[in-house]
């Protein structure tokens, strides 16, 4: 399950995507509007974003928050390590926080492990390949059939 920060930061993304093609920066009151976002939490979570080069920022008028590239660049995996950490269920397939487990006696033939590593692997697979783009065609698509909310 992802975290509620890291659902504000896909919807924030995902309606900075949408505008993406104006060029034009959004104020962080207008995506907390749009995204009934907390406003003082998600100056937290765009500074954050901002700070790992997923975003950029213009100050004074005409100031806001923008995508630092294109929507079919930004991976939903990608946000999620930022925002929530390691995507793996279990410390001893993590690629960035690996830990082996600590009743582990051998890891080459842990039932659980093998499990989850496939589990893992998929997940990954989908998260790595999935953009903000990808998720914009798929939110409309969704909303040709009347079913569709960032």
């Amino acid at each position: 399950m992802i975290t509620k920060k890291a659902k504000y930061a896909l919807k924030a993304l995902l309606e900075l995507g949408a505008d993406y093609d104006t060029k034009k920066p959004v104020l962080i009151s207008n995506l907390a509007e749009r995204g009934r976002i907390p406003k003082k939490f998600l100056e937290l979570i765009l500074l954050e974003l901002k700070n790992k080069g997923i975003l950029e920022s213009r100050k004074g008028k005409g100031g806001g928050y923008l995508l630092a590239k294109p929507p079919a660049q930004v991976m939903l995996g990608t946000i999620l390590r930022i925002i929530d950490g390691p995507l793996a269920p279990l410390p001893c397939l993590s690629q960035t926080a690996y830990r082996k487990c600590d009743e582990c006696q051998d890891e080459t033939h842990c039932s659980i492990r093998a499990v989850m590593k496939d589990l893992h692997d998929y997940q990954v697979n989908l998260l790595d390949n999935t953009s903000l783009e990808g998720m914009l065609e798929k939110g409309c698509a969704v909303a040709a059939v009347g079913n569709y909310a960032i």
